[in-house]
Order: C-alpha cells, then structure tokens, then sequence
C-alpha cells in the first residue's frame, strides 16, 4: 500500500481533518508505550566475605595499622588522612588547575548534550519558509493595417506582464516513537553520559593519586640527600684521618686513596640524587596546571608513617570505585543499543502536515481565502535486508556479552588490586622493622671497626667495607619508607579514594541543560 500523501487542497473544498487527526493521534499514545528489546538488571557479581590480607587480631605488622571499624570508608578529600598541609595545598589546586581533570570534565558535558539531542526525537519538526518572488513574461509585438478614412495605422501586440508571488509554506512533520526506538536510544546516550562521569572521577582519582605519590616520592629523594650528605661529611672526616695519620708515618698512602675514593663517590651519589627529585618536582608542577617554572617545593625528608585507613568490606568495593561504575554504566549503554536494533524490525510512522498562505498580491497574502493546507501519514516497513537487522541486534548482544566479561574482569583486577597493596602495607611494614635491626647493627659495625682503625688494629679497608654496609643498609630503610607510603596511596586508589557510587549523577541529572558558564567556549 503506498503511503498516504493527499494533494494539496483548498480549505474551501476539504473535509475537515480534526477528527481525523484526533483518532491517529489517540492511536500513537497508546502505542508508544510499547518497549521492544530486553530490560536491563545489573549483573550479580560473587563478593568475598572478608579480604585474605586482613590482618588478623594481635598479629605483627609493624607500623602498619587498619582502622576500626572494619567498614567504615573514606569521604571525600581523602588526602587529608595523611596529615601533610603541603600536600592538601597541592591537591586542592589540582582539583582546580589539572588540564587532564578539565578535558574529562567536557567529555562528560559532551556527553550530557548528546542526550538532549536523542530527547529531541520525541517532538515535532516545525519548517517554515517565507518567499517572494517577482518573474515577467516575454512579450511580443506584431502588427497589422487598418484603413479608416484611406489612413493605415500599426498596432502593438501584448506586451510581456510582470506577476508577484508571495507564500509563507509551514510544516510539522513528528515520527511517534511507537516501538521505543527513541526511548532506548536517550537510555543509551543517558548511560553514555554516566559512563563519561565516572570516567571523569576515575581521572580525577588517578590524578590525585599521582600527585600524593610524587610528593612522597620526592619526600623519599629528599632523605637520600640528607642521607648522603651526612656520608660525605663522614666521608671527609675520615680522609682528613688517614691524611693525618698517614703524615705522622703511622698509616700508608692507600689508606688515602681509599678515603679519598670513598669521599669521591659518595659526592656522585649525592649529586645524582638531584636528578629524580627535580624530575618529581617537575611532574607535580603539571600535575597542579603549572609550568616547573612557577612550581619549587622545599627539601622536607619523609619521616611519616602510614595512617589507619579504612578498608569496608569487601561488598562496598563495588561502589566506590569509578572504574566499576562506569564498566557497569558501558553495560546498560549496549543493553539498550539491542532494544534500537530490536525497534528496526517494525514498521516506522511519520505524520506530517502541511499549510501556509500564498497569493499574487501583498495586500491579499495573509488573508483567509490565501490559506492552504494538507495533512497525511507515511507508514514505512522494510520487507528484505538481506539479513541486515538479524545482523545488527547479533552485534549488539556480543558487544554487551563483551561488556559484561570487562566488568567482571574489572571487578576481579579491583579486588586484586586491594589485596595488592594490602599484603604491601603488611609486608613493607614488617620488612621496615628488620631493616631498622640491620642498620643499627651496620652502625655499630662500623663505630668498631673506625675504632679498631683508630688503634691501629685494622686496616683502613675494613672500615670501608663497614662503612660501605651501613650506608646500603641506612638507603635500602630510606628507599622502603618511600614505598610504604607510596604503597598507602595505591591502597586508598585501589579502594576508589572518597568517591562512591551515590555520587554518579542519575539519568534525570545528565538530561538537565547545564548553566551557561559550562557551556562557554574557553579561550
């Protein structure tokens, strides 16, 4: 059956379209509330009961401690657990300055527009198109003789008319969405949206990690430097020794070099320490949205310790992280990605209709006589496709079944990554304190051997070789310092920071038009 389109007509001579237009708008309401494709249910995914590396009751970790209770959670700036002012001052001008931070944040406003512009299917298109319009005919001139009195005169032929023509034509043409082609396609671009929000606190939480573990990082540096430069201050102390024991004829000139050697390498190392903490120094500047120009941190050497950080159970897990939120966010986008390719099966309904003025003469152009109008629907269905929409909704269902394994596998990486650094705090926290056994002993080690030295009962290389042992040892407690707090950042990024998933904006709150300061263009 060929779609219904009547010819323009008249107003004077048609049948009057209400009620006609009543019924076939009576009928779209009622079928548009027809769905087709699967309804969405979050997947159920099993959750431990408990984390494995939980320290149990009176068990060693050293320094490391867990908070009490056992669920209680991290909010909002969670950096501030770590009691450093410094590092509070940085991460609030991250929060404001980090260009990364700023380009996820108009990715989700992006996202937010492609909403509104799926909800716009659900109205009418209204076209107007005013136009005047002035032609002249041709003309022609012919002639032909009369006699009147014996006189033969010429005559004109008709000369070329010149006509106006003016119409203002309106249309309305609206696709009722009777099969939810539009409503699955504003869920898709909703999620969309809510998959981009959690992406921007996912960038947010990584960021602010980054920053915290720089600072400590560089923290670290800073008591590698101290660290040596109290061994090249020894160091010199124990040439100016053996030169002076050497010029009163009591040692020999090797010992010299050998402490000349010492003091020589200890002043590279204590250089080269210079290289990493500018690099960090450097990185924290653009993580703040500055240039290392504008950014220089005073030397302060790490000497804090991790805090209590709160863990949840293991359940929570699923709510605080981003990454979660927006694998699972990915989901309900292809779920209804099916339903739109469920919707090409049937049939697709346009109304239009059609009206406007049109008249030869200005005066007569707005005028009721001047009117016209038409009024039809279109119904379209497509009988063959060679296979195409059974093609299109198989696509869709392996993209959510691919989407379904990511989220699983993300939450499997999570609760990796928690019980990764956990078992991190735990173990640095004990290996720390057999670490401080090592370099006390490597200190006494050596205040014996300089003083064997001193009395001449042993040659200057065994203090060297002690001399050398204390310094690994006193690096090697420096350098776990620097990890165990770089370890409870990790911690806390592993467990989502203070973010969970009430935060993510609801569908309703990603179709709102946001205010005209976010939608400016930035120069």
């Amino acid at each position: 059956m060929p779609p219904i389109r009547p010819d323009r007509v008249n107003s004077s001579h048609a049948a009057c379209p209400s009620r006609f237009a009543a019924t076939l708008f009576v009928a779209c309401c009622i079928l548009s509330g027809c769905t087709v494709g699967p309804k969405y249910h979050a997947p159920a995914t099993p959750t431990p009961a408990a984390y494995k590396e939980t320290p149990a009751p009176g068990s060693d970790t050293g320094d490391w401690k867990v908070a009490t209770p056992q669920d209680a959670m991290l909010r909002g700036k969670w950096w501030e657990v770590f009691g450093d002012s410094e590092l509070n001052s940085l991460e609030d001008q991250l929060n404001n300055s980090n260009q990364s931070i700023k380009a996820s944040f108009e990715n989700y406003m992006a996202a937010r527009a492609l909403v509104r512009e799926a909800r716009a299917q659900y109205f009418p298109t209204i076209t107007v198109g005013p136009a005047i319009s002035r032609s002249r005919s041709s003309g022609t001139i012919g002639g032909g003789a009369a006699s009147s009195g014996g006189t033969g005169t010429g005559t004109a032929g008709s000369a070329g008319e010149t006509t106006n023509f003016f119409s203002l034509p309106g249309e309305v043409s609206w696709e009722p969405d009777l099969w939810g082609r539009v409503r699955n396609t504003v869920r898709q671009y909703q999620s969309a949206a809510q998959v981009s929000a959690a992406d921007l606190e996912n960038v947010r939480l990584t960021e602010q990690a980054s920053l915290a573990q720089f600072v400590f990082e560089l923290r670290g540096q800073d008591s590698l430097q101290k660290l040596f430069d109290d061994t090249v201050a020894s160091d010199q102390k124990n040439l100016e020794l053996t030169q002076a024991l050497y010029d009163a004829g009591i040692d020999q000139k090797i010992s010299v070099v050998e402490a000349q050697n010492t003091l020589q390498n200890a002043e590279a190392q204590a250089i080269n320490v210079g290289l990493l903490r500018a690099q960090y120094e450097h990185a924290i500047a653009m993580l703040v949205g500055k240039t290392p120009a504008d950014v220089t941190l005073a030397p302060k050497h790490l000497d804090a310790v991790p805090p209590p950080i709160p863990m949840g159970v293991p359940s929570q897990l699923l709510e605080r992280r981003p990454d979660i939120a927006a694998a699972e966010r990915t989901m309900a986008e292809a779920n209804a990605q099916i339903g739109i390719a469920y919707a090409a099966y049937y049939p697709t309904l346009t109304l239009s209709a059609g009206g406007g003025f049109e008249s030869s003469t200005f005066t007569k152009w707005l005028s009721w006589p001047s009117r016209f109008w038409s009024i039809g629907p279109s119904l379209s269905e497509t009988i063959f496709d060679g296979g195409l929409r059974r093609a299109t909704v198989q696509q869709f269902v392996a993209t959510y079944n691919a989407d379904l394994a990511n989220y699983r596998q993300t939450v499997l990486v999570a609760f990796q990554q928690v019980e990764d650094y956990m078992a991190a705090e735990r173990i640095l926290s004990r290996e720390i304190e057999k670490q401080k056994e090592a370099v006390a002993s490597a200190q006494e080690f050596f205040d014996l051997e300089l003083y064997r030295y001193k009395t001449g009962l042993d040659p200057y290389i065994n203090v060297l070789t002690a001399q050398n042992t204390l310094l690994s040892d006193q690096q090697g407690l420096a350098t776990l310092h620097t990890q165990q707090m770089t370890a409870a950042v990790q911690l806390v990024e592993a467990l989502g920071g203070g973010w969970d998933k009430s935060q993510l904006p609801g569908p309703a709150e990603v179709t709102q038009k946001p205010p005209a300061d976010q939608t400016t263009k930035q120069q």
